[in-house]
């Protein structure tokens, strides 16, 4: 009997760990043969994946931010390759981080593995010509947003919708007070919560503005109390410091975004997979995002969409705000805030729209439809 399949699988951030130990677990659940290796997180270890390098080591985003870490990413690309070689994987499922895994394909290709691409590239909202690439490279595009599929099919590329992971990765609706228990907080308080982001990057451009905003609201607001989820990639000490001197005093939480979104009255999130996670939390919320202005100024040039913030980009129109680059001031985001926070028709059409995109991203199911699509690229099941 030949030996069981070996599938590559290849993760970057922490959202892409998640979706990726998803599917891997669903692939195993179908065929408990199969074994995997490549690069991830810790949640991709959990799944039983030999993880030959660590899903930080290309965990950067924007141009002056990448430059300095060029060398070893491409010492893991070449390290990935080089296993693919020696291993022969059946397929590969490379999952988000385009600029790192569009490249790795290219080699997987000439090795002749079949590559199976999860949570497809933004390149409807930017760097469209990207679309051959993809075509030449990718056998099958399992997206995650409803309108991808019908974007890529014209393109030529054997694209499917599979469904949102991010409509499972998150706790269903309820109240805020419900939260607040389940979170340790007090239950009557007024909450305001925090989401500046996972990278360090994030954290010194997006966070001194969301504590001014904060400083403003506490004191128009005595006993609100703010909360802050800490992503893992981040010390806690990072988060205090940028607090000293303001006068307010966070409640940290290890993780637990969408949760923290949940038990808080309105939210200010960095734009990003943890601005569509809020959303679908049915919470008001203000989206920032400020990136170095070498990136912006590129991005501008590209950017193909009327939106950035992914709740916006679903619903077809600006259901919240989104204040970026030099928008992105303590006065505008407390602003926005105030408007959201009282019962109104500001906060009520933002929470329809919410309603609404959650109801667009359907149903529960999305890594065992994606499994479905990565089985079709394996040969069959030996049988004993």
């Amino acid at each position: 009997m030949s030996s069981a399949p070996q599938i590559l699988v290849v993760a970057g951030e922490a959202s892409g760990d998640a979706h990726a130990s998803e599917l891997v677990a669903a692939l195993k659940a179908q065929r408990p043969d199969l074994t995997f290796f490549g690069m991830g997180g810790s949640r991709l270890a959990a799944q039983g994946v030999e993880l030959l390098y660590g899903a930080h080591e290309v965990n950067v985003m924007g141009i002056t931010e990448v430059l300095p870490k060029i060398p070893r990413i491409l010492q893991v690309m070449g390290g990935l390759a080089q296993a693919a070689a020696e291993r022969r994987p059946a397929c590969a499922i490379l999952v988000d981080i385009p600029d790192f895994n569009l490249r790795l394909a290219a080699r997987l290709k000439k090795l002749g593995i079949p590559v199976a691409y999860y949570v497809s590239p933004m390149i409807w909202a930017w760097r469209r010509g990207r679309v051959k690439t993809i075509a030449r490279l990718v056998d099958r595009m399992l997206c995650i947003l409803p309108f991808e599929e019908d974007f890529y099919r014209e393109a030529g590329v054997a694209a499917r919708y599979v469904g949102s992971p991010v409509v499972e990765q998150v706790p269903s609706p309820a109240s805020a007070a419900t939260f607040r228990q389940k979170l340790g907080l007090p239950e009557e308080t007024p909450t305001l919560a925090l989401l500046p982001g996972s990278r360090m990057s994030e954290i010194r451009r997006i966070l001194p503005s969301m504590v001014g905003a904060a400083k403003q609201l506490v004191a128009e607001r005595p006993g609100l109390q703010v909360v802050v989820p800490v992503a893992p990639t981040i010390p806690r000490e990072e988060i205090l410091s940028r607090f000293q001197g303001s006068g307010v005093q966070p409640v940290l939480v290890d993780g637990r975004a969408p949760e923290v979104v949940g038990a808080s009255d309105a939210a200010i999130v960095a734009s990003g997979t943890a601005a569509l996670e809020a959303g679908l939390m049915q919470r008001p919320l203000v989206v920032v995002y400020r990136v170095s202005l070498i990136t912006y100024l590129v991005g501008r040039m590209m950017l193909k969409v009327a939106h950035v913030a992914l709740v916006n980009l679903l619903a077809g129109r600006r259901v919240v705000p989104e204040l970026l680059q030099g928008d992105m001031t303590p006065e505008r985001i407390a602003g926005e805030i105030r408007r959201l926070w009282v019962p109104g028709t500001p906060r009520e059409e933002m929470l329809q729209g919410l309603e609404e995109v959650r109801t667009r991203l359907g149903q529960h199911g999305a890594a065992a439809r994606a499994a479905e699509s990565v089985l079709e690229l394996l040969p069959p099941a030996s049988k004993v």
